[in-house]
């Protein structure tokens, strides 16, 4: 396994047949961290790498499908990038037999991109004779014939992530049920049946932010057993999620105005979150429309 420091820029090719997971790998590295970029021109690669000061990882997705595509201009790039300091290439090659290509294409009813009009058993023989090159030169070799998606994941991740594989982004928001629920929202909490600041005078023009109102929901009697309980369950979804392989995950909790009581819990779930090592972001959707409508009209 390759081993670089975080002053190198490492700039991973991602190649192979189609059908063999190039575009799972691509996303695989992109959660990990890589800048993810998927048939851009041959032509256009020089112009990629003008400037080198970048440090963030580039994962490139190469085959025959792109635009002038050439072994000798690609193996010309690659030799001009390994002569550049501090910067790491390596090829990724992802190879699988003939017949799982020939059933893949079957189950999915797609024409092979090599031969749109043929056999796709022409076009894969076509595809395999132009990426020969690449195959023989590769830093590494994965053969992807017996993966399902999840395992071809944690084979990318071994190489290229091996501190822990992908990060899962948690996100945490309150909202206002009065303006309807948030949109690709993977789990939603009613805060509702909890005691309202908005009742109380000294509290209602202040937020959920505010040490003062939430230390007043948290007065409710049912706060106590419903903070713990979303908070387990929390703790055991996210790994599974993480596991399962996906990328982020969002939490959001709603009340009636979207002021205090669900900006209250949001904010201590995603501090116990962050306190648990989970990357967490949080938003408040209503609090946030309110200072976009403030600073348009100043």
């Amino acid at each position: 396994m390759t081993q670089t420091d975080s002053s190198h820029r490492r700039i991973v090719v991602v190649t192979g047949p189609s059908g063999a997971g190039r575009s799972t790998a691509l996303n695989v590295l992109e959660d990990a961290g890589f800048e993810a970029i998927d048939n851009l021109p041959i032509r256009l690669l020089p112009a990629l790498f003008d400037d080198m000061t970048q440090k963030r990882p580039l994962a490139l997705g190469i085959d025959p499908r792109n635009r002038g595509y050439s072994t000798d201009a690609i193996f010309e790039t690659i030799e001009m990038l390994g002569n550049v300091p501090d910067t790491v290439v390596e090829i990724v090659y992802l190879d699988c037999s003939t017949d799982v290509l020939l059933r893949r294409y079957s189950e999915t009813r797609r024409r092979h991109p090599m031969a749109p009009a043929d056999r796709p058993a022409i076009g894969i023989e076509i595809e395999q004779q132009m990426l020969a090159p690449l195959r023989s030169r590769a830093h590494v070799l994965i053969d992807t014939s017996e993966m399902n998606i999840h395992e071809l994941r944690a084979e990318i991740e071994r190489w290229f992530a091996p501190d822990g594989g992908h990060h899962l982004v948690v996100s945490v928001q309150s909202f206002s049920y009065k303006r309807g629920l948030p949109r690709s929202v993977d789990m939603i909490y009613d805060c509702r049946f909890l005691k309202n600041p908005h009742w109380q005078p000294h509290l209602r023009a202040i937020n959920g932010t505010d040490e003062a109102v939430a230390a007043y929901v948290a007065t409710d009697p049912r706060f106590e057993a419903f903070d713990q309980q979303v908070f387990d369950l929390s703790l055991l979804i996210l790994p599974a999620c993480r596991a399962e392989g996906k990328s982020h995950f969002s939490i959001a909790f709603g009340c009636t105005g979207g002021q205090h009581r669900s900006v209250a819990i949001a904010e201590r779930h995603a501090l116990r979150l962050a306190e648990a090592g989970w990357q967490v972001s949080v938003r408040h959707r209503e609090l946030d429309a309110q200072q976009r409508r403030e600073a348009e009209r100043t």
